[in-house]
C-alpha cells in the first residue's frame, strides 16, 4: 500500500478542492492516460486495485507509470463515540484529485489494451475519469 514514509503533522484538515488542476494534467511519460473529470479524494487502496487491474489487463507488456502520491491523513473517530473529544485518529491515506489531474500512463501497449485496461482501472476509482492519448483526447 502507498503512504509517506513520513509526515511534518500527524493529522491533517480537510482542505478544499475547488478549480482545475495546476499541475499533472498532460501526459508526461507514457502514449496513453486516466484523466480526472472530478474532484476527489482517492485512497491508497482504490489506486492499488486500479494498479493490480492495469498490470493484468497488460500482461507482461508495457509500462505503468503512477501520477498520484497518498500523501494526505485521513482521520475517522471510533464507532458509537459521542461528539467533542478531539479529532480522530489517522485511518488512512488519500490522494486530492481535481479536475484534469492524470491518474496513471501507459505506454508500450496498443491503444485497445490500454483502452480497456483504463476501463478496468476507472471503475475502482469513485470519481468521473476519461481516457487519453498523446494522438488525439477522445
Amino acid at each position: 500500500m502507498l503512504m509517506p514514509k513520513r509526515v511534518k503533522y500527524r493529522k491533517a484538515q480537510r482542505g478544499r478542492m475547488a478549480g482545475k488542476a495546476q499541475r499533472g494534467s498532460t501526459l508526461a511519460f507514457g502514449d496513453y492516460g486516466l484523466k480526472a473529470l472530478e474532484p476527489g479524494w482517492v485512497t491508497n487502496r482504490q489506486i492499488e486495485a486500479a494498479r493490480v487491474s492495469l498490470a493484468r489487463s497488460v500482461k507482461r507488456g508495457g509500462k505503468i507509470f503512477i501520477r498520484i502520491f497518498p500523501d494526505k491523513p485521513v482521520t475517522k473517530k471510533p464507532a458509537e463515540t459521542r461528539m467533542g473529544k478531539g479529532k480522530g485518529n489517522p485511518e488512512g491515506w488519500v490522494a486530492v484529485v481535481k479536475p484534469g489531474r492524470i491518474l496513471y500512463e501507459m505506454e508500450g501497449v496498443d491503444e485497445a489494451t490500454a483502452r480497456d485496461g483504463f476501463r478496468l482501472a476507472a471503475q475502482k476509482f469513485g470519481i468521473k475519469t476519461k481516457f487519453v492519448s498523446r494522438t488525439r483526447t477522445v
